[in-house]
């Protein structure tokens, strides 16, 4: 039976009263899995303290690299400030010297601890969590979430395709929400912006909101300081797919373009192999971002594949990070 180790590496959500309806039904669709449960340390002390102790937060990363009876390590959330756990990390190589090759899942502002552990020659996974996805308040998962959340932990992850459908965005979460379904509509499937597929390469990326903020410093001034003092944004791209998804603050156009801008002044748009996009939570903004994608850009040559399932929207797949991967029109093998 496999232990799956739950971090909490930016927000403390998961230990927090009015979450404790959705963690035990969490813990319950886990053990329904077969899978023994393990919270490490420190993830269930709350919002507060974690945000006042990104050192506690880095200590459970190590600790469920380091504790051998974890077997896959889940984030439970992600939050804004993962990137203040760095120091703690790579200093006197705390990480690299207990990194291994366990499966490690989380999406939103895990996206900085996906580069984090590229850094270190480690391969992730981006697409769903704890809080966000096991915990689902309706009877059971989502199917399509669920499918490739147990593919993942039963590596058997070979193909994604498009979802039939999506879901609207829960707006509240109280206790008294527990079994209420999802408004679902139909899905159009993947939209191919332009360019040639199918492509291969090596999918490196995640929310493009977290990727603004290792280079702007608008939200946490010293952010791009430490990126830039740990190396956490890569620069060779060559062999890369770029995955990019927004999150649940919907991002405006504008901002878009000037997430993309400081991606294209980088000179990744001339390296990639191509681009795929997820689909924008509850379809805004749907139009406005294909258009800021081709126009920023600016080389039809380019392959871009939009309206994935994956990150923010629901339902959520789940892409292996710098594994050889070809990308269709319609869907997506895993070498």
């Amino acid at each position: 039976m496999k232990t799956i180790g739950i971090v909490s590496l930016s927000s403390g959500t998961i230990g927090e009263d009015f979450v404790k309806h959705e963690v035990e039904r969490g813990v319950s669709r886990l053990k329904g899995m077969g899978l023994n449960v393990k919270f490490m340390s420190n993830s269930l002390k709350g919002i507060k303290y974690l945000k006042e102790h990104p050192e506690s937060r880095a200590d459970d990363l190590i600790e469920a690299y380091e504790d051998e009876s974890i077997d896959i390590i889940l984030c439970a959330i992600g939050g804004d400030d993962t990137y203040s756990i760095a120091p703690y990390l790579f200093e006197n190589d705390k990480l690299k010297k207990v990194v291994n090759d366990k499966p490690f899942l989380g999406f939103s502002d895990t996206t900085i601890n996906h580069f984090m552990l590229y850094r270190l020659g480690v391969n992730t996974y981006y697409g769903q969590s704890f809080l966000a996805d096991i915990c689902e308040m309706s009877n059971d998962m989502l199917p399509y979430t669920e499918k490739y959340f147990r593919d993942f932990i039963n590596n058997d992850l070979k193909e994604i395709l498009p979802s039939d459908v999506w879901y609207e965005s829960r707006e509240d979460y109280s206790a008294d929400q527990m079994g209420i379904e999802l408004k679902k509509h139909d899905n159009n499937g993947y939209e191919v912006l332009q360019g040639e597929f199918p492509i291969k390469g090596r999918i490196l990326g995640g929310c493009i909101d977290s990727i603004y903020d290792m280079f702007n410093g608008d939200r946490y001034a010293d952010m791009p300081e430490i990126v830039q003092k740990y190396e956490l944004f890569p620069d060779d791209w060559s062999d890369k797919i770029l995955l990019l998804e927004t999150s649940e603050e919907l991002m405006p156009p504008d901002k878009y373009r000037r997430a993309l801008m400081y991606l294209k002044d980088k000179g990744i748009f001339e390296q990639l192999k191509g681009v795929i996009c997820g689909k924008p939570m509850n379809n805004i903004y749907y139009e406005d971002y294909k258009r800021v994608l081709c126009d920023v850009i600016d080389n039809r040559n380019l392959p871009i594949l939009y309206n994935f399932n994956i990150g923010h929207c629901l339902p959520r797949c789940i892409l292996p990070f710098n594994c050889d991967v070809t990308v269709f029109e319609d869907h997506l093998k895993i070498v």
